[in-house]
């Protein structure tokens, strides 16, 4: 059942199959690092870390609460749409190959 690009077409279902994976954990990476850096630098979370008026409203636990659930969001949210994206793209082409 498994198939090595090596001897495969271009036009291969594996080489696409390598591509769309590989697209879609590259805007994994590109997302998270994104959620990340965003909920960094918004006012909220720099109000929880320090940014009051002389440390009040100082609280960490939003880097063990928020932190993790952003960063699991931003790579969550991409590779859904991306792999949505990819299954209606295949199912097109295969309704276009049964034509």
């Amino acid at each position: 059942m498994t198939e090595t690009a090596a001897g495969a077409g271009a036009s291969s279902p594996v080489v696409t199959r390598d591509a769309t994976t590989c697209g879609g954990c590259l805007l994994s990476a590109a997302g998270t690092t994104a959620a990340t850096l965003w909920w960094g630098t918004s006012g909220r979370t720099r109000r929880h870390l320090g940014n009051g008026f002389e440390g009040e409203g100082t609280d960490y636990g939003v880097l063990w609460t928020e932190l993790p659930l952003v960063a699991v969001a931003g790579a969550a949210l991409p590779a859904l749409v991306w792999g949505l994206v990819a299954y209606a793209l295949s199912r097109r082409r295969r309704s276009e190959r049964h034509r």
